[in-house]
């Protein structure tokens, strides 16, 4: 293994045990990968089904009364 590649190591294991000694711990999240086909597909899926619903209009009357449109 190169010496870069073992000062890297060396950098980033100080870096996290400093950050274990405040308090810290490492967490690994999973989340839906947006760009796949999948998730799109999915996510139209359940934008039509809410927008067919018949609770739709309230459903959005609500998104709006607790929505800030103030200009930026």
């Amino acid at each position: 293994m190169s010496d870069r590649a073992s000062d890297n190591r060396n950098k980033v294991n100080a870096h996290r045990e400093r950050l274990r000694e405040r308090g810290m711990r490492p967490v690994q999240f999973w989340v839906p990968d947006v760009r796949a086909t999948q998730f799109c597909e999915e996510a139209r899926r359940q934008s039509m089904a809410a927008r067919d619903s018949a609770w739709a209009a309230g459903d959005q009357a609500f998104v709006e009364a607790i929505s800030d449109f103030a200009p930026e």
